[in-house]
C-alpha cells in the first residue's frame, strides 16, 4: 500500500478525535464560559450606570450646597439650614451631602441652637476626621459644646486642638479649656492650663489674659 494511502486514515482518525474532544470540551465548559462573560458584562453595565448616577447626584448636591451657602452668607440661617438639612438627607454619601452637615451646624450655631449645632458638628467629624476644614469644624464644635454647657467635653476638645493650628490658636484653646474647668469649679485644672499659656505661649495675646485669669483665681503668675 502506498505511503500516502497508509497515512490518510490515521490523519482522519486523529482529526475526528480532536473534533470530538473539542465538542466535548465545549459541552462541558462552554456554557460556564458564556455565563461568566454574561456576569462580567452585567457588572460592567451596572458599574457604568452606578458611576453615572453618582456623578449626577454630585452635580445636584453641589447645586444645592451653593444655594445653602448663598443663604448663609446673606445671614438667612434658617433658609440655609433648610436646604443644607435636605441635602444631607438626600445625598448623604456625596461630598456635598457631607459638607452640608458642616453648614447646617454653622447655621444652628449662629441661630444659637447649640444642641443641634453640636449634633451636626459631631456627625460631620465622624465622616471627616482630618484636614484643615476638619480642624476648623473641631474648633467650632468645642465652642458649641461650651455654649451648651457641656464643659468637660468642651475642655477635652479644646485640649485636643492644642498644637494643631498656629501658636495664637493653641494659646486660645488652652485659655478656653481653663474657662471650662473654671465653670466646673475645678480651679486647679484651670490654673494648670493658664500657666501653660504663659510658659509655652508667652508671646501671644492670650498670655496677658492668662495672667489676669490666674489673678482672679487667687494664684500668682509664673
Amino acid at each position: 500500500m502506498p505511503l500516502a494511502t497508509q497515512r490518510r486514515p490515521h490523519i482522519e482518525v486523529t482529526g475526528a478525535v480532536l473534533i470530538d474532544r473539542l465538542t466535548s470540551f465545549w459541552d462541558r465548559y462552554g456554557r460556564i464560559a458564556l455565563g461568566a462573560l454574561g456576569v462580567l458584562g452585567a457588572a460592567g453595565v451596572i458599574g457604568f450606570f452606578t458611576l453615572r448616577g453618582r456623578a449626577a447626584a454630585e452635580n445636584e448636591g453641589a447645586a444645592q450646597l451653593t444655594e445653602a451657602n448663598y443663604f448663609f452668607w446673606q445671614g438667612d440661617y434658617t433658609r440655609s439650614l433648610q436646604v443644607a438639612k435636605q441635602l444631607s438627607e438626600q445625598y448623604p454619601s456625596t461630598w456635598s451631602g457631607m459638607d452640608a452637615l458642616r453648614l447646617a451646624a454653622d447655621d444652628c450655631f449662629w441661630n444659637g441652637d447649640w444642641k443641634s449645632a453640636t449634633d451636626y458638628y459631631r456627625r460631620y467629624l465622624e465622616k471627616n476626621r482630618g484636614g484643615v476644614v476638619s480642624d476648623g469644624v473641631s474648633r467650632s464644635y468645642a465652642y458649641a459644646l461650651e455654649n451648651e454647657g457641656q464643659y468637660k467635653a468642651a475642655a477635652d476638645r479644646f485640649d485636643s486642638m492644642v498644637g494643631k493650628l498656629d501658636r495664637e490658636s493653641s494659646a486660645e484653646f488652652l485659655t478656653a479649656a481653663a474657662r471650662c474647668y473654671r465653670a466646673l469649679g475645678q480651679t486647679d485644672e484651670a490654673a494648670k492650663r493658664l500657666r501653660r499659656v504663659i510658659d509655652e505661649f508667652g508671646e501671644t495675646s492670650q498670655a496677658v489674659i492668662a495672667r489676669i485669669r490666674l489673678g482672679e483665681l487667687g494664684q500668682s503668675a509664673p
